[in-house]
């Protein structure tokens, strides 16, 4: 008998067993049976079913394996970790956000920065906020992180140097938990080795002193707490033996948003927001800023530029001196109420910023498509006695690009106003089309003159860039950042305490999965989209008739209706154009500040007004708020 036949004749076996006859037994002919045999026969195969059950459920059941690698989620205990306050500076590319902040009870379109860095911070078990029953799960909850921010970006706003402080999970030994000291306090450091601190210490900076060096000093300046574990706490390197945030967090967050460095030791009375000193901003665009029109309707009217050769320029185009000398107006303790949106809800009252610096620069950027910008019909200045022709002026009197270029608005100021670098390059974009003249920012600074805002257009998000928060020393007479931030990148050498910048592969900043490749990975795939649609222009304007003798109007259909720039990805038809300075008028800000005041009921109490309102104090750093 062969294996598989024993195996069928046993297998049927043990179905005739159950049915309670054996495999001998022939079946029976039911047919034939009568009711009461029948429902014997049922009663008695149920009572067989019965005990095959009970016999297989006494059984002992070995517990399903586990898989390999599994997981075990285990309850993450608080206690059990150190916490110290950082710094950490990021950059984020805006436009898949909402802005930087997010406001609860305010459901947003798209998630806003704060929504995936707090994401990132609680996956990583790095923060241990306060429970707050009033949020949603999910909510970013900040209470009890000892959390600032520098910089309120808004919708489609990027930013390269964000600031935030922060209280983190610290790979710092327990037994050292916490009160912080000043630097004065840690010059008996080794007096107090071996003696007995119940509070121990907490690594922190003076108040951005100007002689400190604290990178270097960071292991110095921690007290033991004389516990059995003081060797322990000497031998940790605050900075070598610390959890790698930066990394920990890129793994975690967005590509398009990355950290860059972090701050060991701010000062005591760190505010990412109030520490802050300046605040400096760029804003991108192209010149020429739209696609020139070809043919006479393509060159400026005279009566409305500045240039000096009017009727040469063409639209698209922008005066670039005329819109340095409107931009240098700027510098200065200004009152800029005219170049911002009002916030009644706070009740602003002091529109003065200071702004230190004010410019348009040029990037130094490599060749790029697009270069029929640079053929003839096309470019910036023409003849206009030479007509219908389209000759253009010798090189050597007006040198003429031959791709677009980049420039950039630079503005470094203490601090902004809601959207106030936006109204500002919306009227430079006015100066430099030549519907504006420079005088016009004089103008609109003169707030006796003009205290109430005429309503025009601000610029577009997308280009605007918080470039960098600077947190200054006090008293050094600069404006340079006093705070020592290790970079992505700054890993130790073989000496203790000593840092070498570069990096290596497997850095956090090089190599597969480092901020560089990640980085890279996104500015290709919009490299891509640039390059193709570019190359795709230079195809189309070099297919049919030739530019050099085409002499049609591209925009006869819209007959005269202005053009009018203002920061996005092409021009909007306004009709005729009118002057900024004859536009209807916004209300005051007194009469703004005291409607929503009524609004919201303190029209018959100016005390309320004053709490619910109104600084004690005022405070002119709001912070940056574009």
């Amino acid at each position: 008998m062969y294996p598989h036949t024993a195996h069928a004749k046993l297998s049927h076996w043990r179905r005739t067993e159950i049915r309670g006859f054996s495999e001998m037994e022939p079946q029976p002919d039911y047919s034939k049976w009568n009711t009461n045999k029948l429902i014997d026969r049922v009663t008695y195969l149920e009572q067989q079913l019965k005990e095959q059950t009970a016999k297989y459920k006494s059984k002992p059941q070995s517990p399903p394996r586990k898989p390999k690698n599994a997981r075990v989620n285990r309850e993450f205990d608080p206690s059990k970790y150190s916490t110290r306050l950082i710094a950490l500076k990021f950059a984020y590319l805006g436009q898949r956000y909402n802005g930087l902040e997010f406001h609860t009870n305010n459901k947003t379109p798209l998630p806003t920065v704060e929504e995936e860095l707090w994401k990132a911070l609680n996956k990583a078990k790095l923060i241990f906020p306060t429970p707050n029953p009033l949020l949603e799960p999910g909510e970013p909850n900040w209470e009890g992180c000892e959390y600032s921010k520098c910089g309120r970006t808004d919708k489609g706003v990027s930013a390269f140097g964000q600031v935030v402080g922060i209280r983190v999970r610290s790979n710092h030994p327990v037994s050292r938990v916490h009160t912080p000291i000043s630097a004065e306090d840690a010059a008996i450091t080794e007096d107090s080795r071996g003696s007995s601190n119940s509070k121990g210490s907490e690594i922190a900076s003076p108040p951005l002193d100007p002689d400190s060096k604290h990178l270097e000093d960071l292991a110095a300046t921690s007290p033991s707490t004389g516990s059995p574990s003081s060797d322990e706490s000497l031998s940790f390197h605050p900075i070598n033996d610390e959890i790698p945030y930066c990394q920990v967090l890129n793994r975690l967050l967005p590509p398009d948003i990355r950290m860059l460095a972090w701050c060991p030791a701010p000062p005591l009375d760190f505010s990412a927001r109030f520490s802050c000193r300046e605040r400096r901003y760029k804003y991108f665009f192209t010149q020429p800023v739209f696609t020139p029109t070809i043919g006479s309707a393509g060159l400026l009217n005279q009566s409305r530029t500045s240039d000096s050769r009017a009727g040469r320029r063409r639209e698209g185009w922008l005066d670039i001196e005329a819109m340095r000398e409107a931009a240098r107006k700027f510098i200065g303790l200004r009152d800029f109420r005219n170049f911002c949106k009002v916030d009644p809800s706070k009740q602003i009252e002091n529109f003065e910023r200071l702004i230190f610096h004010a410019d348009i620069e040029e990037l130094d950027s490599q060749h790029n498509p697009v270069g029929y910008v640079g053929t003839p019909g096309f470019q910036q200045y023409q003849d206009p006695d030479e007509a219908p022709g389209w000759h253009l002026l010798d090189d050597s009197i007006r040198p003429q690009p031959s791709a677009p270029t980049v420039y950039t608005f630079t503005f470094y100021g203490s601090a902004f106003l809601w959207h106030q670098v936006r109204h500002m390059v919306g009227i430079l974009f006015l100066i430099g089309q030549g519907l504006e003249q420079p005088s016009l920012v004089d103008d609109l600074l003169d707030v006796k003159k003009n205290p109430c805002k005429p309503q025009y257009e601000m610029a577009d998000d997308a280009p605007l860039v918080l470039w960098n928060c600077i947190f200054p020393r006090e008293g050094s007479g600069n404006r340079e950042d006093a705070l020592d931030w290790v970079y992505v990148g700054d890993y130790t050498g073989e000496e203790e305490g000593v840092l070498k910048a570069g990096g290596t592969r497997g850095d956090g900043k090089h190599g597969m999965g480092g901020v560089v490749d990640d980085m890279w990975r996104v500015w290709r795939k919009r490299k891509m989209d640039e390059v193709l649609a570019g190359t795709l222009l230079d195809v189309i304007i070099g297919q049919g008739c030739s530019s050099s003798s085409d002499e049609g109007d591209g925009d006869s259909k819209y007959g005269k209706s202005q053009k009018v720039f203002q920061g996005g990805n092409g021009p909007r038809l306004v009709g005729k154009y009118i002057p900024v300075l004859e536009k209807p008028r916004m209300e005051s800000v007194e009469a703004i500040n005291a409607k929503y005041a009524k609004r919201k009921g303190f029209e018959q109490s100016e005390e309320l007004k004053e709490q619910g309102f109104r600084r004690v104090v005022a405070d002119p750093d709001d912070g940056g708020i574009e």
